[in-house]
């Protein structure tokens, strides 16, 4: 009798696994997957231009009421007769587009100086550490605000703005694993070896730092799509007639307390979601990434 080997899974099989156990972060992932598809689909399923005004149906509700102009306005309009339900579908290619763009930079920043940090140590590491100490030593929305302000209005001063307002955060995440990872026998070997400090940095240890990246980072999207509606918000960022959330956020505010509630409600409650769902699908990503936490480690 042939016994056939049992296939082995792999380790991001085996994660995959974890995670579709995680009911809230399927959740999320679901969640997250409807709001990218449908800003991506927005050309396709919007039902007129964003850019669009008139007037002549300034602030009238949707379908819900009686007042509702001609036409499919499904989440009615806004102060300028655009269609609300259109806007927030292609304001979302805008807002999620920031936030995914100022995590790569974040990344980009974070991780570089972060290996260096930890690796070295030393000189460079108190030199970088100084430095994170410094932007730490400001609340994040305050500084991507004064970095914003400094560079200029404009949707790709946000991206850069908050980009580099959370590298910080993200040096320290991977100097930490760095500082754990480069003390293990296997790290002990590349160097007797005389693998090069690139080789060791790039082939070993940042492939086994990205749990904890990876879950961090997507955390750090949610804050980031948050903060760039903020900056939309407060003028820095996306500027008119752009249809980015914040801005439209922003622009219909004032009508909240004359009735017209649906201007504002529905750009506040597509940032609600994202940030939520963002949220749900990290949660899910750390207890399926962390050891600590399958069922085989628990005591």
């Amino acid at each position: 009798m042939t016994i056939k080997p049992t296939k082995r899974r792999t380790r991001t099989e085996d994660t995959w696994r974890q995670f579709r156990r995680n009911k809230t972060g399927m959740a999320g992932l679901v969640l997250l997957c409807i709001i990218v598809l449908l800003s991506l689909a927005a050309p396709l399923i919007a039902p007129h231009d964003p850019y669009d005004a008139d007037l002549s149906r300034r602030l009238k509700p949707g379908v819900w009421s009686d007042d509702s102009p001609d036409g499919f306005y499904l989440l009615g309009t806004d102060s300028q007769g655009r269609d609300l339900f259109t806007r927030i579908l292609y304001g979302g290619r805008t807002t999620l587009g920031v936030g995914f763009v100022a995590l790569g930079i974040a990344l980009s920043i974070g991780i570089t100086f972060g290996l260096l940090a930890g690796y070295f140590g030393g000189a460079i590491d108190n030199v970088i550490m100084r430095c994170v100490d410094i932007l730490f030593a400001f609340p994040a929305l305050l500084l991507a605000l004064v970095i914003a302000g400094t560079l200029g209005r404009g949707i790709d001063k946000a991206m850069i703005a908050i980009g580099i307002t959370y590298s910080p955060q993200m040096v320290r995440v991977v100097r930490s694993g760095v500082l754990m990872i480069k003390e293990m026998e296997y790290i002990e070997a590349q160097k007797a070896i005389g693998s090069s400090h690139g080789r060791i940095l790039l082939r070993h240890i940042l492939p086994n730092s990205m749990a904890p990246i990876i879950v961090y980072g997507t955390l750090m999207l949610a804050t980031a799509i948050l903060d760039a509606a903020a900056l939309g918000f407060l003028g820095v960022g996306a500027q008119v007639p752009s249809p980015e959330w914040g801005l439209t956020l922003s622009a219909s505010r004032q009508y909240l307390i004359t009735g017209a509630w649906w201007a504002a409600t529905f750009p506040g409650i597509a940032i609600l979601f994202s940030v939520i769902s963002l949220n749900l699908l990290g949660d899910g990503l750390r207890d399926a990434l962390d050891p600590r936490l399958k069922g085989g480690a628990k005591l």
